[in-house]
């Protein structure tokens, strides 16, 4: 996912989006939204969430 696009979604959870990483713009939503913090932490051989929106993003 873009970006631009990335801070779109952080802007509709009012999440101030100054000088943030895409990763970290990233980790914001999915604590905002209520999901494990796990963006690119290594983790994605065993979250278990294969319909995650950042899924294909993620390393």
């Amino acid at each position: 996912m873009k970006l631009d696009e990335i801070k779109e979604i952080a802007k509709q959870h009012n999440i101030k989006i100054a000088k943030l990483k895409k990763a970290d713009l990233v980790r914001a939503i999915q604590s905002v939204e209520g999901n494990e913090v796990c963006f690119e932490t290594g983790q994605v051989s065993e979250c278990g969430q294969a319909e995650c929106l950042w899924r294909s993003d993620c390393c």
